[in-house]
């Protein structure tokens, strides 16, 4: 059974910064998962494994939290059934594309997909650099992304300024977002879990009040 979901290619709504500053405005962005009726222009077809298919293109929606190791090297081995999705064969030669890790303020790290990473690169970076909000962001998210190529055992090496960042040393947790991966420290992804879990019996969002599962 289908669904029909739309999912949002690029980060567009940055004209009005507003109170959460730039980085505000880009995380309840690249968040915003909003369910539309059938028939309706930019849906696309969910499949119950994840899969999509839009204009012809397959994409998947990145789900579920899985639990990893980093060997020695700072490398972790992607799952094998995300590894298609976040480096797929390029257009000129098939060679996989390089995934793209770069950094969030929540001190994990995000994988993205390069064709889901590009068009917010773009983006922040036409953001004007004079402010020190837009200026942050981009030192942030830009200054820290770098390129991940899979390896012949499906593994990528996690750059040690970015496990440094996060907190990464050994046990970690990959939880889909969507568009990309969180990657965590184990121990802090379960401090995170439980205190939403408790933070759940407050006030709700405006964006979340009326919504059920």
């Amino acid at each position: 059974m289908t669904r029909q979901i739309f999912l949002p290619y690029s980060v567009d709504s940055w004209g009005s910064v507003g109170h959460g500053g730039a980085y505000g405005a880009f995380s309840a962005h690249s968040r915003n998962l909003q369910e539309m009726p059938f028939g309706r222009a930019g849906e696309e077809r969910v499949s119950a494994d994840g899969a999509t298919a839009a204009g012809g293109m397959a994409r998947t929606i990145f789900r579920g939290v899985t639990h990893l190791a980093l060997d020695a090297k700072g490398r972790l081995a992607i799952p094998a059934r995300h590894r298609d999705a976040l480096s797929p064969p390029g257009p000129v030669d098939g060679k996989p594309l390089p995934m793209v890790i770069t950094v969030d303020r929540s001190r994990c790290l995000l994988i993205y997909p390069q064709a889901e990473w590009e068009p917010i690169q773009s983006r922040l970076m036409s953001l004007p650099s004079f402010k020190p909000e837009n200026r942050a962001v981009q030192r942030l998210m830009v200054g820290h992304a770098d390129a991940a190529d899979l390896d012949s055992a499906g593994r990528i090496l996690v750059p040690s300024a970015l496990r440094e960042f996060a907190g990464l040393d050994h046990q970690v947790a990959l939880v889909g977002q969507g568009n990309r991966f969180e990657l965590w420290d184990l121990a802090r992804w379960q401090q995170v879990t439980t205190e939403t879990i408790t933070s759940a019996e407050g006030p709700l969002t405006s964006e979340l009040e009326g919504f059920c599962l």
